[in-house]
Parts: structure tokens; sequence; C-alpha cells
């Protein structure tokens, strides 16, 4: 298994949704083409940037941080395919798979917040047990 944030599940499954929706883009009117399909586009880069930066910066509140803005890149992604079927680009049908994948991606992601969040808790537990002095020991 790769190191680093390569070897992440979230990561692994966040590249696997980008090169889908850069295909899906690939498919939209010229009319669109500097519009919805880079707004597409760098949403989708956005998600996995976010990934690769918060594990980068070696600080579970930062790490978080970026974590929380891939799930808006995502959430954007969702708006944007909304914004497909109401301009009459894609039938829903059509974008069934994508939106699990993103579904399945946020819960990855929610995943590895909380297990960031749990670990940053340890962290600071650790921390004050360990400023805080055992009782003195009388003599008998």
């Amino acid at each position: 298994m790769a190191e680093g944030f390569e070897g992440l599940e979230v990561y692994q499954k966040a590249c696997e949704l980008r090169q889908r929706v850069y295909k899906l883009v690939e498919r939209l009117p010229v009319d669109e083409k500097y519009v919805l399909n880079q707004q597409m586009r760098r949403a989708a880069l956005s998600v996995t940037n976010n990934i690769a930066e918060g594990h980068g910066s070696y600080n579970w509140k930062h790490n978080i941080s970026y974590l929380y803005r891939s799930r808006g890149s995502l959430n954007e992604l969702i708006d944007d395919l909304g914004a497909c079927e109401q301009q009459g680009y894609f039938k829903p049908e059509h974008l069934q798979n994508l939106r699990r994948d993103i579904d399945e991606v946020l819960r990855l992601l929610n995943g590895y917040v909380n297990h960031l969040h749990k670990q940053l808790d340890e962290y600071m537990a650790d921390k004050r047990r360990s400023k805080t002095k055992p009782p003195r020991r009388t003599p008998d």
C-alpha cells in the first residue's frame, strides 16, 4: 500500500470521481466550455487537492479544515449536476451513478474527519494527563 495521501481510500475514490467528472464535462455543449465545464473540473480537482494539502500539513486541525473544503467542493459538484439536469444537458438517470460516487466520497470523507477528530481528542487528553502530576506520596 502506498504511503501518504495516495494510500488513503478517500483520496483514491476522489480521484476516480474526478476522472468520471472530467469525462462527463466533455459531453457538455460547446457554449458551456468556459463556464460549467471549467467549474465542474475545478470542483472535482479541488476535492483531491484539498485532501492532499491537508494531509501534508501534519496538523490535525489544518487537515480537518482542508477536508471541510473538499466536502464543500463535493457539494458544489452536486449543485452543478443539478444545473446540468435543469438545463437539459443530461437526464437524471445518466447522472445517478455519479451522484452515488459523490455520496460514497462524502461518506469516506466524513469518516476520515471523524477519525482525525478522535485522534486529536486522544492527543489532547494525553497531553492533559501528562501535565497532571501524580499525587505526592506521604510517608506512613
